[in-house]
């Protein structure tokens, strides 16, 4: 009998015939199958056996006896059918019916194949036992195999069929749903299947197949048919989770993470998108928009994805740790598409409610789930983590977020967060609070727009939005109160370097934690801390940034002391001794006792007096300015804060500087500095002083000021210095005798400054020319200093409030985005200076090393005898007492043998 005659014999039996010819037939039919060459003959050879002979195989044979034996071939078919449409699609086109005619037919087959078997998925699923794997081996990677082809073609099918797609489009939307019915069965079928512990090796590689498989059609698919995607994925990851313990060494876990953030961020930004054209296009209200309805559906998909993410990492986190940096960046990339960040859209409150839930919450449990997972907090603390800069905000609302949740988590999770890296061989670790604030310090857009946050809840009032700085603070303050004491050493450290960075806004972040530290805890503990920074203070140069923020710190703890404290303090920096002075220069008069604040008035006029006192015995000399100028600081803090007029202080500071003011001379500043400082102490202190002053003292102030104007070499420190002056002038009457002398070199002076191009300088002369406005009784000198029309326009819009035009929301965050990039270019020049001079004193500190012992040349030794020679004589005249008798005659000796040795070495 030949193949053709058994076919159509065959396709004639009953099913009682196949079931009785079964063991003869169905050889032969595998053998023909196998060998077949076309198409044509492949597939009705194939649905003779799963119709007809199938249903007569049991469960035991059905793998050995016909799966194994067809479906290889199936798939080699199937393969070769996608490639010949691959090869002819080119030249499709509706004039070409041949063309069109044939890939129709290779379509239809293809059909066919896959409810071949969809048939053998259903005869599988009609036993009432459970199969095991290995009954259905083949079935699940052949299935599998063809529909990857399948959903790829259909994929593909507007590249491949070159536009003409029209022509096709019935038949491969009938293959897309044949296929989408076969991989429902298929994974229904595999549902029902259970593997035990004592699995084979082969069962456990079959399953981790099958799940790769499908995480390969999941890729394909994700722009095909939303639900088909999301069943595909849940069954993914519940066989995953139901064979974890024989598939978590097996699968590729960075493949499954990677997919699944991947396809969560384009489900995300879809979600963006498609809101922000909602807004556009006034839909907001219109609910049943075909726009609106795509929203929901991708906030559906991303929430899903979200929360498989979760999970995932929730039963596999110990197998993950090299793909943190991947779950870092991905909650970045999601928190900076939410406010406040800067780039984040502004949506309809509905729509961002419902990205809220999608996206945002699942973030929150993402992260609780990875807090105690080392190498993700490795990542997040990571030394020198380089951010792009829509980053640095979600950085630090990561690190804001972590630290709220460290409360209820295990001393090991907290030493992991708050300790920083302990040991050299492990991953370069910062604590946390030192990570917070060095983040804080590269949000510095954000602190200057400024974007807001969530304020603290209180109780009957409304939550109000505040500052980053008003955030961070409460939260790291509320942490503090929550802190182990096992960590306190930590956190001080962490504050000192805040404080002793260059970045002022950050350093005022740790100064406010700082107080509230000292505040929170004993008193013993305010002292310590205010005796520390005393004393880096008086290790600070007096124009450093680490002075100016060490100063702000201890001026505010002072107000936390105790008077007892405060009298410590005052006996352990003394200010009665120079080299104290810098410490309370830095200090707020009116935080101390009464008992203190008079002490230490009382110290530095003394002092002041005595350094004026030693200028005049030594003869005014300029070498020994830069001393009287040491104490001037320390008398311009003594001052500031006097009530009366009449006080002791007040007047003992008026003669000082009275005598002072008589010994500046105008002719001498532009070629001596130092004086130039003394100008600027003795302005900032005359303008606190100035209803005590003489007017011919006024008036030798104005000429100095006038003459370094003038000459242009006033600093910027010192022009603010006069600007003060200026300003407390309006509280005085000068007399008629001195008008003429006084009130017109104010006016020039005003209109001078007024007139500066220097923003700064401009805007403090508005500030200073308002206030002498308003309280002064010479109005005259009003009028007088206005005599520059723009600049007489400039005052009238200030004293009017009159806004100048504002830029567009854009160009201004454009314009701080470049500020930002100059000021933290400047802190870290400040830093690197800083940090080389601190080198050169480390090196200038070192003892020089011992150089090699060598031979002792003639030179040498006589320079050696004369240095030796030379300090016993200075020792012997430096004696004190009636010399003895014989001590002149033993010099003439020594006269003698020095004249001999000079004229013996002469000679020679």
């Amino acid at each position: 009998m030949t193949n053709s005659s058994l076919l159509d014999e065959v396709v004639q039996w009953s099913q009682e015939t196949c079931r009785q010819e079964l063991k003869a037939v169905l050889p032969k039919l595998t053998s023909l199958h196998h060998k077949s060459e076309s198409w044509d003959d492949h597939i009705r050879i194939l649905k003779i056996i799963t119709e007809m002979f199938l249903p007569h195989i049991g469960l035991s044979e059905l793998e050995d006896e016909c799966l194994s034996k067809i479906l290889p071939k199936v798939v080699t078919m199937f393969d070769s059918m996608v490639k010949e449409i691959l090869e002819q699609s080119g030249g499709l086109s509706s004039q070409n019916t041949e063309l069109c005619s044939l890939l129709r037919n290779i379509l239809q087959a293809m059909m066919q194949i896959i409810d071949a078997l969809s048939t053998c998925v259903r005869h599988v699923g009609t036993f009432e036992e459970v199969p095991d794997l290995v009954t259905i081996r083949s079935l699940p990677a052949c299935i599998l195999k063809i529909l990857r082809e399948t959903f790829q073609h259909c994929k593909d099918s507007e590249v491949v069929y070159c536009g003409r797609l029209s022509l096709v489009a019935d038949l491969l939307q009938g293959l897309f749903k044949e296929a989408y019915t076969l991989q429902k069965g298929l994974l229904e079928l595999l549902d029902r299947i259970s593997l035990d512990s004592s699995a084979s090796e082969e069962e456990v590689s079959d399953i981790v197949t099958v799940i790769h498989s499908l995480l390969d059609i999941c890729s394909i698919i994700s722009n095909l048919d939303i639900a088909l995607h999301a069943n595909t994925w849940k069954f993914l990851i519940k066989q995953s989770l139901k064979y974890q313990s024989l598939v978590e060494e097996h699968l590729h876990h960075s493949d499954i993470c990677n997919s699944l953030c991947d396809n969560l961020l384009t489900s995300f930004h879809n979600c963006v998108e498609l809101a922000e054209q909602i807004k556009h296009g006034g839909l907001q209200e219109a609910t049943q928009s075909t726009e609106y309805k795509l929203f929901q559906k991708s906030a559906k998909m991303c929430r899903f994805f979200a929360n498989t993410l979760v999970h995932y990492i929730k039963e596999f986190k110990f197998f993950l740790a090299k793909y943190c940096s991947c779950f870092h960046q991905l909650y970045l990339q999601i928190i900076s598409k939410f406010p406040p960040s800067l780039c984040a859209p502004a949506l309809p409150s509905a729509l961002s409610e419902e990205l809220n839930a999608a996206a945002l919450v699942p973030m929150e449990a993402l992260l609780l789930q990875l807090l105690a997972f080392r190498p993700f907090v490795d990542v997040v603390l990571l030394p020198d983590l380089r951010l792009s800069p829509e980053h640095e905000l979600p950085q630090c609302l990561l690190l804001v977020n972590a630290l709220g949740q460290l409360s209820s988590q295990t001393e090991e999770v907290l030493q992991l967060w708050y300790s920083g890296s302990q040991f050299s061989e492990e991953t370069p670790r910062l604590p946390l609070y030192q990570a917070l604030f060095t983040s804080f310090r590269r949000c510095s857009t954000e602190r200057q727009v400024p974007v807001l946050l969530p304020g603290l809840m209180m109780k009957g009032q409304a939550q109000i939005k505040v500052t980053p700085h008003h955030h961070i603070c409460v939260q790291l303050c509320a942490s503090v109160a929550a802190l182990p004491p096992v960590y306190f050493p930590v956190l001080e450290r962490c504050l000192a370097d805040a404080v002793l960075q260059a970045d002022t806004q950050t350093a005022l972040l740790a100064t406010d934690v700082w107080c509230f530290t000292a505040r929170y805890g004993t008193a013993e503990l305010c002292l310590h801390h205010v005796c520390l920074i005393a004393q880096l203070v008086k290790a600070c140069t007096t124009e450093c940034y680490q002075s100016f923020h060490l100063g702000l710190l201890l001026r505010r703890l002072v107000f936390l002391m105790t008077p007892s404290h405060q009298m410590e303090l005052v006996a352990r920096f003394p200010p009665s001794e120079v080299e104290n002075l810098p410490v309370w220069r830095q200090v707020l008069l009116r935080a101390l006792s009464q008992d203190a604040r008079y002490r230490v008035v009382s110290d530095i006029i003394g002092l002041t007096q005595k350094a004026l006192t030693d200028w005049q015995n030594g003869g005014y000399k300029l070498g020994q300015v830069h001393k009287v100028n040491v104490v001037l600081l320390a008398l311009q803090a003594a001052v500031r804060e006097q009530s009366s007029p009449e006080e002791q202080c007040v007047l003992s500071a008026v003669r000082i500087i009275t005598q002072l003011w008589s010994r500046m001379s105008p002719d001498q500043l532009q070629t001596h500095p130092v004086l130039r400082s003394t100008l600027q102490l003795l302005l900032s202190i005359s303008a606190i002083l100035v209803k005590n002053l003489e007017h011919h003292i006024i008036l030798q102030a104005l000429l100095c000021v006038d003459a370094v104007v003038s000459q242009g070499c006033a600093e910027p420190q010192l022009l603010l210095a006069a600007l003060e002056l200026l300003s407390s002038l309006g509280t005085i009457f000068v007399p008629p005798d001195s008008q003429n002398q006084i009130l017109p070199r104010l006016s020039s002076l005003f209109g001078v400054l007024l007139s500066d191009r220097s923003w700064l300088l401009h805007q403090h002369a508005l500030e200073a020319f308002s206030h002498f406005a308003e309280i002064t009784n010479h109005e005259e000198v009003i009028s007088q200093s206005l005599c520059d029309e723009d600049t007489k326009t400039k005052v009238v819009n200030y004293l009017s409030k009159t806004v100048n035009a504002q830029g567009d929301v854009e160009s201004r965050l454009q314009r701080l985005k470049l500020e930002s990039a100059v000021i933290d270019q400047h802190n870290k020049r400040l830093e690197n200076a800083s940090n080389k001079q601190a080198a050169d004193a480390v090196v200038d500190s070192e003892p020089c090393p011992k150089r090699a012992r060598q031979e002792t040349s003639a030179e040498e030794e006589y320079s050696r005898y004369i240095q030796t020679a030379e300090s016993a004589l200075k020792a012997l005249q430096a004696l004190s007492g009636p010399p003895p008798q014989w001590l002149g005659s033993r010099l003439k000796e020594l006269q003698t043998l020095i004249t001999n040795i000079s004229t013996a070495r002469h000679t020679t």
